[in-house]
């Protein structure tokens, strides 16, 4: 096959596969983005996610994941929502959880996508190939900005004149020489509107994210208490946040997804934060079956409840916070504690007195002594 015809070929199968959008680049070329993770690796600002130091070599180039990389397809899915993402938040009462999140996982939509598409391509040239979706350590954001399919915004993710900002990625690597398409230029200009939205104050400039202050990693990522002074701040955002992404000028252009697997389910467009904080584990798996909210587990879903429980001013709220206050989980009372706190501070001086007087195991009178 000519080299017209196996860029054509990846073009179109990406097309069957049902991907909205495809561009091509090189895997091989030289590029400043590992140099940059590098950086913001060293300084810190990857909190306490492990697994991107232990990876770092990996993460630093394409061809650090597979030596004979020649070509990377580069494939989007719109997941755009039928509404303002920012309303829920007038709801003090509902839990708001990012819209990528509302239905099914989108890494096993993606990966089922660019396993036909790969079967295929590989059936028809001969040519290897490997596939990725974000959970494997492939900067497939930088790749995506180098392929044409937008550009890596200030707030540090993709932004397409097309789709605005949402669009899931995946990646096929290619020992195929295919055609690439031209970068996509920066077209942010003197917009900051995603820096300032950010409750957290999560961005150290443009281009520059802390992830330790980023509500996304605190209420995903993080396996501990949430810090004190980004509880307030987080609202009633328990499972993600989408502001920076939603304030976004370029979402203009965006539109709804027509992938009936991200359509929000009924069931978690805005529930009741008091519905969701009496979940006990197997209710919670059962509920969020094939979501990937299952996968940070019942007990660090049931703290950001509890946060955006303390945070909602709710009276209703009362009673499962009480409840929750001698939770088998440490981390969950300890939430509890916080948002009896902020609820009722008569209600919580008498709840503590009665604890530190009474005869209590010291581990779970320890939410009381602080």
């Amino acid at each position: 096959m000519t080299l017209a015809d196996l860029t054509g070929r990846a073009r179109a199968l990406a097309r069957e596969a049902g991907f909205d959008a495809v561009r091509i680049t090189r895997a091989d070329a030289p590029w400043e983005a590992g140099n940059r993770l590098r950086r913001f690796v060293e300084a810190g600002h990857h909190a306490g996610m492990g697994w991107m130091e232990e990876t770092l070599d990996r993460r630093l180039h394409p061809t650090a994941m597979w030596e004979d990389a020649r070509s990377a397809v580069v494939v989007g899915l719109n997941y755009g929502p039928d509404h303002d993402p920012l309303e829920s938040l007038k709801h003090a009462d509902r839990a708001v959880i990012s819209v990528y999140a509302r239905n099914k996982d989108y890494h096993d939509v993606l990966k089922k996508r660019l396993k036909q598409m790969a079967r295929a391509f590989h059936g028809e040239t001969g040519k290897a190939v490997k596939v990725f979706v974000d959970t494997a350590p492939l900067m497939e954001k930088p790749l995506a900005h180098r392929s044409g399919l937008g550009w890596q915004g200030k707030h540090t993710n993709l932004v397409s004149r097309e789709w605005g900002s949402w669009l899931f990625l995946g990646v096929m690597l290619t020992e195929a020489e295919l055609t690439p398409d031209a970068p996509e230029t920066d077209h942010c200009g003197s917009c900051r509107a995603c820096l300032d939205v950010c409750p957290t104050a999560a961005f150290l400039s443009a281009y520059r994210l802390d992830a330790g202050r980023c509500i996304s990693y605190l209420t995903i990522e993080h396996k501990g208490p949430i810090p004190e002074e980004f509880r307030a701040a987080m609202g009633n955002r328990i499972y993600g946040c989408d502001d920076c992404l939603a304030v976004c000028p370029w979402n203009k252009f965006a539109s709804q997804t027509s992938e009936s697997a991200f359509h929000a389910r009924a069931e978690l467009e805005a529930p009741l934060l008091t519905e969701l904080a009496r979940l006990d584990d197997p209710a919670f798996r059962a509920f969020f079956t094939a979501s990937p909210v299952k996968r940070i587990g019942r007990d660090r879903f049931v703290r950001n409840v509890l946060i955006a429980l303390g945070n909602s001013g709710d009276s209703l709220a009362l009673a499962p916070v009480l409840d929750l206050l001698d939770d088998a989980s440490a981390l969950v009372r300890g939430s509890a504690v916080w948002a009896l706190w902020r609820l009722d501070r008569e209600a919580f001086a008498a709840e503590r007195g009665a604890r530190l007087s009474g005869e209590r195991d010291p581990d779970v009178r320890a939410e009381w002594l602080r």
